[in-house]
């Protein structure tokens, strides 16, 4: 896909770097609060943590997770929870999911993939649809994941391109073979159904 920029070989500082400019860029262009969406699992948070450090005025920032764990927020299983341990004392305001609430139109989403081609909790089980008309879906993720054995609450595909940018952070031979894959259209797992629907800029740090 031609909107897709492969940066190959970046470590955390790198990708925090990206992400902080990126944040800088859209703060200084408005006076509006800025929604920005980010994964759960282990890659983000410690990418995360070097962002707290930087000079971004998360006062301004609203964080949704791409998707979460149907637990109490302080389940170790919590995405919301681990992201409001961070990011609230930095000054961010966190928002967790639920089935009612309307997505925003979003500055940044960042995707974590797994093995099997998932992006948030839209596994390929259940079939998700790039013209979804809904924007937050509860469903049991097919496979279940044995490590996480949780219905989710997750943003759907529609709700994830509904933004400025997206963002990867891939680790791993076996998950850039398979994004690469998706990206030329030679699957269609729930990450190939996005980056085939997708028109904005699509950054991967591999």
């Amino acid at each position: 896909m031609d909107r897709l920029t492969i940066t190959e070989q970046a470590d955390n500082g790198t990708v925090a770097r990206w992400l902080e400019s990126q944040l800088d860029a859209v703060l200084a262009a408005t006076h509006d609060p800025v929604s920005i969406c980010i994964p759960g699992g282990s890659t983000p948070f410690p990418i995360l943590e070097e962002l707290t450090a930087s000079q971004i005025d998360w006062r301004r920032i609203h964080v949704w997770p791409g998707d979460d764990r149907i637990v109490p927020e302080d389940h170790p299983a919590s995405n919301v929870g681990k992201i409001k341990a961070l990011l609230e004392p930095a000054g961010a305001t966190i928002v967790a999911l639920c089935e009612d609430i309307k997505p925003p139109h979003f500055s940044i989403v960042w995707l974590g993939m797994g093995a099997d081609g998932h992006i948030a909790s839209l596994f390929p089980g259940n079939d998700p649809q790039a013209d979804d008309t809904h924007k937050v879906r509860r469903l049991t993720p097919d496979p279940l994941p044995p490590e996480a054995p949780f219905d989710r609450l997750t943003l759907t595909i529609p709700a994830l391109l509904d933004s400025d940018q997206i963002i990867f952070v891939i680790r791993g031979e076996e998950k850039r073979a398979i994004f690469g894959d998706a990206a030329a259209g030679r699957n269609d797992l729930p990450v190939a159904r996005l980056l085939n629907a997708a028109e904005q800029p699509v950054q991967c740090f591999t």
